[in-house]
């Protein structure tokens, strides 16, 4: 089942969207802001600029069912793997042949890339597998879709397990472990980020996805002050390390966004400190735009059990709706996310943020795999999450 919000396009009127506040941020003309950016254009044509109405017409546009020989194919080589004795991480196209699967998974690498900028492989029940099969699995579809893998943390772990945990008063307010809504967001790094599905809440907890591309085309007819915003270079970013940087990049004829709210504004459990600089109300009004924006034409994708989510890190914002869980643990919502880079389509990546991806996919770091949820001395939770 797929849901959308109200959709802007085509007929956004100026009603719709806030005209800019008045006070001491409010003369955007005489600072420059009323135009795009220079080399910005008016208008992103690629099939990323989609709407959730428009991708919820047909699920097929961005859900693949697996068919029964699918699944008798990556039975087939999950064995062939397991067969060589090699540790599970080295899984590749090499040693996971999908001989007719793969060409499909191939078109939906580059639908991530090029296309929508995003996909469910659907089909794979998780109590059919061991835990270790099931990620075995997942990690072949991978290698097929995405196949350089990135680190979450500067202690090489891998995985990232997002199950709710209510111990402690950190852990229950931080994104990994809380149960509440969360806004928009991308990860810090990655091009690709994935999902595994290994179980649902009793209720909630759908994902929900929104195009950066999208949000762009109606913020440069009715808004441009607000991408000239967003373009700016001094966006105090607390995550992982200070950094000023832009949130939106027109960068190799491409459009990239990375950000969240969290590092530039804190949150009760994550305050922020107060020697770092505040937000000025120009860059409070633009957050809360694209927020409004993306629900309005965000899509919402009910999960299911064995659900692989693929997103387009660069292009695509998601957020998660809240969830409750039920008592027993096939009604408890468990999500294991990675971050990916296809080698063969991988986008250039902007200066700003080349040091984040080189943390994650190029640092010599040892790697970790955790096939459960870890104690938080051996995956600490990050000061400011995303």
């Amino acid at each position: 089942m797929v849901k959308t919000g109200p959709v802007l396009i085509p007929t956004l009127g100026s009603a719709s969207l806030p005209a800019p506040e008045r006070g001491p941020y409010a003369n955007s003309t005489s600072d420059g802001l009323s135009n795009l950016p220079v080399g910005y254009p008016a208008r992103l044509g690629q099939p990323l600029a989609w709407t959730g109405e428009q991708l919820n017409d047909n699920e097929l546009h961005f859900i693949y069912n697996l068919t029964e020989q699918d699944v008798t194919e990556l039975r087939s080589a999950k064995d062939q793997f397991k067969s060589l004795e090699l540790d599970g991480d080295l899984v590749s196209r090499a040693n996971f042949p999908l001989p007719k699967l793969g060409s499909k998974l191939d078109e939906l690498s580059q639908d991530i890339y090029n296309g929508k900028g995003l996909c469910v492989v659907r089909g794979i029940n998780p109590e059919e597998f061991s835990v270790e099969d099931l990620t075995i699995i997942w990690l072949g579809v991978q290698a097929y879709i995405a196949d350089q893998r990135g680190c979450q943390d500067d202690r090489g772990n891998m995985l990232v397990h997002i199950v709710a945990d209510s111990s402690s008063r950190m852990k229950s307010g931080h994104h990994r472990h809380s149960t509440s809504a969360i806004s928009f967001h991308n990860e810090e790094a990655g091009d690709v980020v994935a999902w595994l599905t290994r179980s649902t809440a009793e209720s909630g907890g759908k994902c929900i996805v929104a195009s950066a591309y999208t949000i762009y085309n109606i913020l440069a007819a009715h808004r441009p002050d607000i991408i000239r915003t967003l373009a700016k270079s001094d966006w105090p970013f607390a995550l992982p390390r200070f950094q000023c940087r832009p949130i939106l990049y027109y960068h190799d004829s491409r459009l990239v966004m990375n950000f969240g709210r969290t590092p530039l504004l804190g949150n009760a459990v994550h305050p922020r400190p107060e020697h770092l600089p505040k937000l000025n109300d120009r860059q409070r009004e633009a957050l809360d735009v694209v927020e409004a924006v993306a629900q309005a034409v965000q899509l919402e994708i009910k999960t299911q059990a064995g659900d692989m989510h693929f997103i387009n890190n660069l292009a695509i914002l998601h957020r998660r709706e809240g969830f409750v869980d039920g008592e027993s643990a096939q009604h408890k919502r468990h999500l294991v996310r990675m971050r990916l880079r296809s080698s063969r389509l991988g986008w250039d990546i902007p200066d700003d943020l080349k040091q984040e991806w080189h943390n994650a996919f190029d640092a010599d770091t040892y790697q970790t795999w955790h096939l459960e949820p870890m104690p938080g001395d051996v995956f600490p939770l990050r000061k400011y999450t995303n």
